[in-house]
Parts: structure tokens; C-alpha cells; sequence
């Protein structure tokens, strides 16, 4: 078993099912490789690094393995698309279909509380390919999957190094890049960097808004003000950037007033696609420490952790504000947001002028519509 709850809680998993053999702690591209070899040389697994294992009735874990500091090593995984995947099954919708998905850096250079991968599998190291490794994956997915209309880049913060944007934005540009793209970036992005972001290609940024209450985003460790929403929001629509906005309640500090407000400020920023979701507070993070020392955490039963549909459920029960309010609150907050006259309005506008933007609101409304009807 690999991925952040292995990660976080190896001993856990492997006393779930006694089918479970191991489990490859944190970045597993070589431990599994390692422990394949192992394996066919007959050798046992103690002297390879980052892997908790199953010794009779006993679990042994070796050392941390070190994180891998060239990411430039790793093959595309545009490859294994190409290789064992059909893109055409594959949606998400704020992309134009269809997509395929790549990384360009592991980690982040801030420390939001919640914020999974980069504690828990990157242990808050940020480690980034080569702007010329990245236009080189670009290049194959042009190439050798010209159905492709988009790539998503779904780092945890693409844009956390200046330096490194320029020069992949210049690079792409240079190499006449005709594929589409979106990624994720804070709230603090310039306007310079947007405007060669989208000359390089780029159609959609994806950023965390999270609250519109700055004691919210300060005890979350988030870093940005209220304030650089609205300059962000500007700016984007000046480079003609689409923006996916998201934004997290039952957070610690949280009222039901400053979640009101948070769908207030998402409806003043108006980005073109939303996501309103409750906290949640995976193993290995200082949310999850947090909810565990306040006593918030309803269950550690995960089946209880997401809805009868498989959708995100809130497990957090906070005085005031009990996790059933949070969730009831996220459903009406979308609601809300796509259902107004105005916004209808204006993906109806969009889709006359531009059939890819069509095609993908088509199929984005027919995947959300029935969350819009639910109430329960």
C-alpha cells in the first residue's frame, strides 16, 4: 500500500487486512522499485528505506527514505497515460476534454495546517523539476497524444518560484506551445506573471481563497490577506485567465456568520468555477493533531468520513458548530453560487463564443446538477 494514510498510519493499515504485506512510506518511486528487486533476488526487505512490513506477528519499519532531490529523474507521467490509459475517460471540469494530468514539484514552500501532500508525503520540502524538463513534457504530450486540448499541472503550488515560472513560461512560448493549460497558485500572484502564464498558454488558475475572515486564514496558517483576493481577481481578468476558486469551512475559529461571509466574498470575487468544501482533517497534519487535542473529532471510524453518495462529509464537531451544519452549509453555498441569474447568465455568454468552453460547461453541468437539487 502506498499514499498519505499508508503513509500516516502504516501500522494501522497493515493490521487492517492481513493480505497486506507492506507498506512503501512517503515518495515511493524507488522504494517500490527497490523492494520489486528485492523481492525477485530473494532478499527480504529490511535494508530497503521508507517501507513498514510484516514479519510474522511482528510489523518492522526501516529508516525514512531520503526525498528525491532531482525530480528531473522521474519519467513523464503523460507516458503512462499514453502507455495504459485512454484520456477520454478521464473528466474534470473546469478543464477543456480532453485532459491529462502531470506534476512539476513536490512539496510547498508555506505551511497551511491542513494542507496534506506537503506534510505528510514531502514532509515540507519543496522540490521542483526543470523549467526545461517541463516544456520537454509538454512537447511529448503535443506530439504523441494530439487528441490532448489541455494539461493540468496539479501542483500544490506551481507558481511557488518566480524564477522557475519565467522561464518555463518563456520556454513554452519560444517552442510555439499549442496546448492549453491550468495550475494552481496563491492568492499573491502579480499581474507579470499572468500575463506570460497566459501567452505561454494557460487558460485557468486555481487558487485557494479558503475565507473571507482574516483570523480564519490566519490560524490556518494560510499567509495571504482578505484583501489580495480582489487584486488577484482583477488581475486575472485582465491577463483573460479563467479562475477555479476554492474555499474551506469549519475551519478552527469558525461561526456560521463568517461562513455566511466566506459565500458572500465568493459571490463579490465571482470566479468562473467554485468548490466549497468542509475542513478536513487527514492523519499526519497539525489540523488532525489539532481536532484530536480539542476533542472535535467525532469519529475515527472513516467509513463515517465521507456521505452515503462517497462525497465529503464534515467529522468535525466544534462548540457552536457541529460538522452536520458545516456540510448542509457547503451543499446551499453551491447552490447558491451556480444557481443566480447572473452567473447562468454568463456561462450561457461564454458557451456562445467559444464551442470548447461549451462543450466543457455542457458536460460540468451534467455531472454537478444533481448537487444542486440535493437538500438533505
Amino acid at each position: 500500500m502506498v499514499g498519505t494514510h499508508a503513509t500516516a498510519r502504516p501500522d494501522e493499515v497493515l493490521n487492517m487486512d492481513f493480505d497486506i504485506d507492506a507498506v512503501a512510506r512517503g515518495e515511493f518511486d524507488v522504494t517500490a522499485l527497490e523492494m520489486a528487486r528485492a523481492v525477485k533476488d530473494g532478499r527480504s526487505w529490511h535494508d530497503v528505506t521508507g517501507v513498514t512490513f510484516r514479519q510474522g506477528d511482528e510489523i518492522v519499519s526501516t529508516p525514512d527514505r531520503e526525498l528525491i532531490s532531482d525530480l528531473d529523474n522521474l519519467p513523464f507521467v503523460s507516458q503512462v497515460y499514453n502507455d495504459f490509459l485512454r484520456v477520454e475517460d478521464y473528466f474534470f471540469a473546469a478543464a477543456k476534454f480532453p485532459m491529462v494530468m502531470t506534476i512539476t514539484s513536490r512539496g510547498c514552500p508555506h505551511r497551511c495546517a491542513w494542507c496534506l501532500y506537503p506534510q505528510v508525503m514531502h514532509r515540507g520540502k519543496y522540490r521542483m523539476r526543470s523549467a526545461e524538463n517541463i516544456a520537454a513534457e509538454f512537447a511529448y504530450v503535443t506530439q504523441e497524444m494530439p487528441s490532448v486540448r489541455e494539461i493540468g499541472i496539479e501542483d500544490d503550488l506551481f507558481t511557488g518560484s518566480r524564477k522557475r515560472l519565467k522561464e518555463t513560461c518563456e520556454l513554452l512560448i519560444k517552442q510555439n506551445n499549442r496546448i492549453g493549460f491550468w495550475c494552481d497558485t496563491r492568492v499573491d500572484l502579480d499581474y507579470e506573471s499572468m500575463r506570460l502564464l497566459k501567452a505561454a498558454g494557460c487558460r485557468l488558475l486555481i487558487a485557494g481563497f479558503e475565507s473571507a475572515s482574516q483570523k480564519v486564514l490566519d490560524t490556518i496558517g494560510k499567509g495571504s490577506q482578505v484583501g489580495q483576493a480582489y487584486d488577484f481577481m482583477a488581475n486575472a481578468r485582465k491577463a483573460d485567465l479563467l479562475v477555479h476558486g476554492c474555499f474551506v469551512v469549519g475551519n478552527p475559529g469558525e461561526t456560521a456568520d463568517t461562513m455566511r461571509g466566506t459565500l458572500e466574498f465568493a459571490k463579490k470575487l465571482d470566479p468562473d468555477t467554485v468548490q466549497f468544501f468542509p475542513m478536513i482533517v487527514y492523519p499526519g497534519t497539525r489540523m488532525y493533531d489539532w481536532a484530536c487535542e480539542e476533542g472535535y473529532l467525532r469519529t475515527e471510524d472513516y467509513r463515517q468520513w465521507l456521505t452515503a453518495d462517497g462525497l465529503h462529509d464534515s467529522i468535525i464537531d466544534m462548540p457552536g458548530l457541529p460538522g452536520a451544519d458545516v456540510r448542509k452549509f457547503c451543499d446551499h453555498a453551491r447552490r447558491a453560487f451556480y444557481l443566480r441569474k447572473g452567473y447562468v447568465f454568463k456561462k450561457m455568454k461564454q458557451s456562445l463564443f467559444d464551442v470548447h468552453e461549451a462543450r466543457r460547461n455542457f458536460k460540468a453541468f451534467r455531472r454537478l446538477a444533481r448537487h444542486l437539487v440535493t437538500t438533505s
